[in-house]
């Protein structure tokens, strides 16, 4: 069963018992409405006779007085009017029967004997006609002289009722009709967005993520259909990155395989006989292959920060020395491209608990980087302060700088901006991982022509 024959199901299943529960609420108070009002009536004619003869005959002999009681009583009331004796006797009927019939089997009757107000609806044994009947006593000097019976037929007070008991059986049909279309096109409010939903996660499990789920509603599901769009767009997104990733690996691979091919095509062909030829290619070919290793080391670490396997190993470190050290390393290259290289580190630096390596390569990956996005007479300044709850290190330089579109999505995994066909676009995301391991921070400010600041904070 679907979604929509749930909900519709579910509707008309709640409104199909209120509206049931109702009916019969309204059918029986509208049937003891008027029943009631009935016996109402002949109670109050009842008693009004019975107080008539208190007041006028009490002292008479009842069975001497029946007719003219019989005519005052049913003078006012359309129902049947008898007098009953004492010992139960029917003495007389507005109706002519003849005869002097029992009437002691009658609970009413029997009740009014005993000085109460009789009430009784049932059928008329004659007739076989539903009626209700009221006996009242009437007192006289000597006590319960006899009883006074009114009798009136139900049968129109019972169509009345069945025809305002169809009446609102169907009203309330009518109901429930209403509520189930307006339930089918409510659901249907729901369905198709699930529908659309479920028709572009389909397109997106094939493969296809252009494909986009329609907003209808600022609901739940117009929430998840913001979602899923905002998947797809990232995972499209990362598509282009892969292969844009091993579109440039392809290309980094081939350029230093190409040279170390070349390279040792040609120092076999020369068999030695020119040394500095010799030396040459075989200073290039351990460039490129260390250019190939460092590479293939940063696809290494990458699978394992993606896989959580990377574990740190923390020890006390002097930051102070540790960032000279790496400005001496990296000096000869900055010398020979023409850019001052400058590092400035206060000696009151508190040590950091650190994984040394690892941040080294971070060090150096962002140093790297300033030197090559820097032109000659250029400057990269490295700076380390103590802050509050921990220390700031900065590296800056007067670089090309970021623009404002790649700014957000420089530490994406294969991302890389400024149109760079270099590098795996892998060195600021394992930096920006190995950072947050550390439980600090990793960010960049940068401006285009100006230069670039990457700041790492670690607490102490």
């Amino acid at each position: 069963m679907g979604i929509q024959q749930r909900l519709v199901g579910s509707y008309l299943a709640v409104i199909a018992i209120t509206v049931a529960i109702l009916e019969i609420f309204l059918i029986f108070s509208v049937k003891s409405y008027y029943y009631r009002n009935v016996e109402r009536a002949l109670v109050s004619q009842a008693e009004l006779s019975a107080s008539f003869f208190h007041q006028y005959f009490s002292a008479e002999d009842l069975e001497k007085q029946t007719e003219r009681l019989l005519k005052g009583f049913s003078q006012h009331s359309a129902a049947q009017v008898q007098i009953i004796s004492r010992s139960g006797q029917l003495l007389q009927d507005s109706t002519g029967m003849r005869g002097s019939p029992m009437m002691t089997d009658y609970p009413d009757v029997q009740e009014a004997r005993n000085g109460d107000v009789g009430i009784w609806q049932g059928r008329e044994p004659s007739t076989d006609e539903s009626v209700l009947a009221v006996s009242y006593p009437l007192q006289s000097v000597d006590g319960n002289a006899g009883v006074v019976r009114y009798v009136t037929s139900l049968t129109e007070t019972k169509k009345t009722v069945d025809r305002i008991s169809e009446i609102l059986i169907t009203v309330g049909i009518i109901v429930v009709a209403i509520v189930t279309v307006v339930g089918v096109l409510l659901s249907r409010t729901i369905t198709s967005s699930v529908s659309e939903l479920k028709f572009a996660a389909r397109k997106m499990s094939e493969g296809d993520f252009s494909a986009r789920a329609k907003k209808r509603y600022r609901d739940e599901l117009g929430t998840l259909a913001d979602t899923l769009n905002a998947m797809a767009t990232k995972i499209q997104r990362d598509e282009a990155l892969k292969n844009d990733f091993i579109s440039s690996v392809s290309h980094e691979l081939r350029t230093p395989l190409t040279s170390i091919k070349g390279w040792a095509v040609t120092l076999y062909s020369n068999r030695g006989e020119d040394r500095t030829l010799l030396e040459d290619g075989l200073r290039i070919i351990e460039t490129e292959t260390d250019r190939l290793t460092r590479m293939v080391d940063e696809l290494l670490d990458f699978s394992k920060w993606d896989n959580g396997q990377i574990e740190l190993y923390r020890v006390s470190l002097d930051l102070s020395d540790f960032l000279r050290n790496i400005g001496k390393q990296l000096a000869p290259r900055a010398a020979r491209l023409n850019i001052t290289l400058e590092v400035d580190v206060s000696d009151t630096i508190p040590s950091v608990q650190v994984d040394e390596n690892r941040l080294k390569q971070v060090m150096i990956n962002l140093i790297d980087n300033a030197l090559k996005f820097t032109s000659d007479n250029g400057s990269v300044k490295i700076f380390a302060r103590q802050v509050e709850g921990g220390v700031r290190i900065i590296v800056e330089d007067t670089g090309a700088g970021i623009a404002s579109q790649d700014i957000d999505h420089v530490f994406q995994k294969f991302y890389k901006g400024n149109g760079s066909t270099h590098g795996s676009g892998l060195g600021l995301s394992i930096s920006d991982q190995i950072i947050k391991q550390h439980g600090g921070t990793l960010t960049l400010e940068s401006r285009i022509g100006v230069g670039t600041k990457a700041i790492i904070h670690l607490p102490v």
